[in-house]
């Protein structure tokens, strides 16, 4: 038997990267899942990969910056399945100009809303779900940045991926008398398409040494088929030739 026969899983940013495969990995699981992004055809193109195998995928599109469009989704969750018992709450972006010498009060918005505003409004909206059955599993995309503090993702990325470790935290303080679990995964560099938006490049050869957003679906999956007397806090997963660690020992990229 599939170890999520019955759940129903909200996956965010589910057109591509790790949320694409956390999707397709859940799925073949035996979760039914919900797949939220920005854009509908890719989508599209993930739910018909997982009906093809024999899955049940419903799509919603939405900008998880807009609160009525997170309650929308919300209320078609709840109508359809009547409940949620996984938020895999990836959506995230960055900018180009990033550093504080070229960022923008809008620039500043943008990264605020997209990584933390939004991971929020998610979070409110499943929680109610998941207190009435009192079990839960809420996974959160955070990163390295989450954690350390450098000029390459910026000081906008940066600061939203701390409070969205911080969040998902408190989530487990005040939630585990409701049976409520929450994870917050800080990746490393993940070769997805993010990396598409730095100031500067990274090449084929690079990409293939980082981690990939497999490696990533498949620590997703671990984390959501986890006994649900068992959380996993917080979990860091970085490439084995991990480029900060690499320049600071003052060696070539």
């Amino acid at each position: 038997m599939a170890r999520l026969d019955g759940r129903v899983a909200w996956v965010t940013g589910a057109g591509s990267g790790i949320g694409e495969s956390a999707a397709l990995k859940l799925a073949e699981e035996g979760a039914a899942v919900v797949l939220t992004g920005r854009r509908a055809a890719p989508l599209e193109d993930v739910a018909a990969r997982i009906r093809a195998a024999g899955g049940t995928a419903e799509v919603q599109p939405a900008d998880l910056m807009e609160k009525d469009a997170v309650r929308a989704v919300g209320a078609f969750i709840e109508a359809r399945f009547g409940r949620c018992d996984i938020l895999v709450n990836n959506a995230g972006l960055n900018i180009t100009p990033r550093r504080w010498s070229v960022l923008s009060m809008e620039g500043a918005d943008e990264l605020i809303r997209g990584n933390l505003a939004s991971a929020f409004y998610c979070v409110t909206v499943v929680l109610p779900m998941m207190r009435a059955r009192r079990d839960g599993v809420l996974i959160h995309t955070a990163s390295m940045a989450g954690r350390n503090v450098s000029p390459l993702s910026g000081p906008g990325y940066t600061a939203a991926k701390h409070g969205v470790v911080a969040m998902s935290h408190t989530i487990n303080m005040e939630e585990c008398v409701n049976g409520i679990r929450s994870c917050a995964v800080l990746p490393g560099e993940v070769a997805t398409p993010i990396l598409d938006r730095r100031p500067n490049p990274v090449g084929p050869e690079e990409r293939a040494r980082m981690v990939q957003a497999e490696d990533v679906g498949d620590l997703i999956r671990y984390v959501a088929t986890l006994p649900p007397h068992v959380v996993l806090n917080e979990v860091w997963i970085t490439p084995t030739h991990n480029r900060s660690y690499v320049a600071a020992l003052g060696q070539k990229l």
